[in-house]
């Protein structure tokens, strides 16, 4: 049997069954699928052209923008392995990634050139292998220039299903990146199984707002191409709320992927600013990275009456876990659905690997047709993801008499105070229902006698005040003893730390607040 489609094949056919479809766009540029699929294979011959060969690795550095499309296109037509970069990054959190996976060439946005010419005696990247987007300058070689010089033929490389196409390093919340290996048949199939959940077909158009380097949308955009759907990349460093509304609107968006914070600020615009074109074709909307509150939920679903609210749960390493479908949003609150089609059954661990009983915490272990291949170059930390074919990130859940998966916290932010175990979300969910309560987020620091203590920190909604003992006494009828914050911190919505994805940087939070009080 063969072996399913990488994503360069893929847009090769899409090429051919619909030349001229728009297949891939941002704010400024839209290519067609035949226009796409030759810059992809210009792009990939150039390279091969510059010494680099199969398995080599390329880092990417870049914003939102549809060169995104064409670059991972031609990592897979060339069997180069791409290394996307998170662009909020240090340039040393830079080096260590490009380091670490020893990259042999450099692409990168104009705008992010400093971070890069700060390492570049660091990277041992010969000097003919640093591409430069949007921009020219001396040592480096424009973009558009370069895949001006590589032929439109299909690149002379063969590409095995197991071959490596992307190393995708993880947020480090609780430490060093690591990067994890994403294969070709994974991708796939992680491909396959969303088109059937989410129902896709080549009508769709997704618009990505996550960032492009992120696994989020690296697997939407994998899905709708494979689906012969259009891609659509919200080409901004930061996100704009109002434009986004008017992009879903002008642009005949059928999908996004959004935080909750992505959603409350979308139903904070005002209805002068969100465009005239409104949001009939919006037929299929995610919630994903963070847990919504039922009132986000019911708002969204209200701003577009269209579309079916789904959420999921996954990681950078397992890919899509479990999902929540629109008929069942409101009748099992709080959970994050069960396992996606094609998945075993999930196993909930304890200390000594034994399943526990539904309405028990334990451990999370997926296994699924598309985990990822390891982590690169960490045989030991690889070892410790898997029990057998089952797979953890470390996130702890329990699943109710339904089979629904309702997730507790990660693993290693439990909070353990005088011998008692607090999950900061539990914490969160409780103190998140105060009127005046924006955001939350919950950790443990130390505390002389017991060991560790529940600090909140809180941003409070605009014009909003109140005090740290106002909101504890609040919940003393709602939270146990041991579980109610010892101590709050207020900060604005530009203070609390969170990555790219929305997702509260807890290891973080606790530096910040071990800081304020030194």
């Amino acid at each position: 049997m063969k072996a399913p489609m990488h994503i360069g094949d893929v847009l090769k056919t899409q090429a051919r069954i619909q030349p001229e479809r728009i297949g891939a766009r941002d704010l400024e540029r839209a290519v067609t699928f035949h226009g796409w699929n030759e810059r992809a294979c210009r792009l990939g011959n150039a390279l091969l052209a510059l010494g680099l060969r199969k398995g080599d690795r390329v880092a990417v550095l870049a914003y939102n923008r549809v060169e995104w499309a064409e670059i991972y296109a031609a990592m897979a037509k060339t069997g180069l392995i791409a290394v996307p970069i998170n662009f909020r990054l240090t340039a040393p959190d830079v080096q260590f990634i490009c380091t670490d996976c020893s990259v042999s060439a450099v692409i990168a946005e104009a705008a992010l050139l400093p971070i890069i010419e700060a390492i570049r005696g660091e990277l041992g990247v010969q000097g003919g292998r640093f591409m430069l987007i949007g921009g020219t300058k001396p040592g480096w070689t424009d973009y558009e220039a370069l895949i001006a010089t590589g032929s439109p033929q299909e690149p002379e490389a063969t590409v095995e299903a197991d071959d490596a196409w992307c190393l995708m390093y993880t947020s480090g919340t609780t430490g060093k990146p690591k990067g994890a290996i994403r294969n070709h048949r994974d991708m796939a199939m992680l491909a396959l199984m969303t088109s059937v959940e989410l129902g896709l077909g080549r009508g769709d158009d997704a618009l990505l707002v996550m960032p492009m380097c992120h696994a989020n949308s690296l697997n939407f955009f994998t899905s709708f191409v494979n689906a012969g759907a259009a891609v659509t990349v919200f080409s901004r460093p930061t996100f704009d709320a109002a434009l986004c509304l008017r992009t879903m609107g002008s642009f005949g968006i059928s999908f996004t992927s959004l935080t909750p914070t992505h959603y409350i600020m979308l139903l904070d615009v005002p209805a002068t600013e969100r465009g005239d074109a409104g949001f009939e074709r919006v037929s299929k909307l995610m919630i994903s990275s963070a847990p919504a509150r039922v009132e986000t939920k019911r708002a969204v679903m209200e701003m577009f009456p269209n579309s079916g609210l789904f959420e999921l749960y996954g990681s950078t390493e397992a890919g899509w876990v479990t999902m929540l479908h629109p008929h069942e949003q409101f009748n099992h609150l709080g959970t994050v659905g069960r396992e996606v089609i094609g998945s075993a059954p999930i196993k909930l661990l304890d200390e000594q690997g034994r399943e526990v009983p539904d309405g028990e915490v334990g451990e999370l272990h997926s296994c699924g047709p598309y985990g990822f291949s390891g982590y690169w170059n960490l045989p030991d930390k690889t070892a410790g993801a898997f029990r057998g074919d089952y797979l953890t990130v470390g996130d702890m859940a329990m699943r109710d008499p339904e089979g629904f998966i309702r997730l507790i916290d990660r693993k290693k932010n439990m909070i353990i105070t005088g011998g008692e175990n607090v999950y900061p979300t539990e914490v969160e969910a409780v103190l998140g229902r105060h009127p005046l309560v924006k955001d939350i987020a919950v950790v443990g620091t130390p505390h002389v006698k017991w060991g560790e203590q529940v600090e909140a920190a809180i941003v409070l909604r605009d014009g909003a005040t109140a005090t740290a003992e106002s909101l504890i006494d609040w919940s003393r009828d709602k939270l146990a003893g041991f579980k109610r914050p010892r101590a709050i911190t207020f900060l604005s919505t530009e203070e609390m730390p969170r990555n790219t994805t929305g997702k509260i940087l807890h290891r973080v939070l606790r530096e910040m607040l071990a800081a304020r009080k030194a």
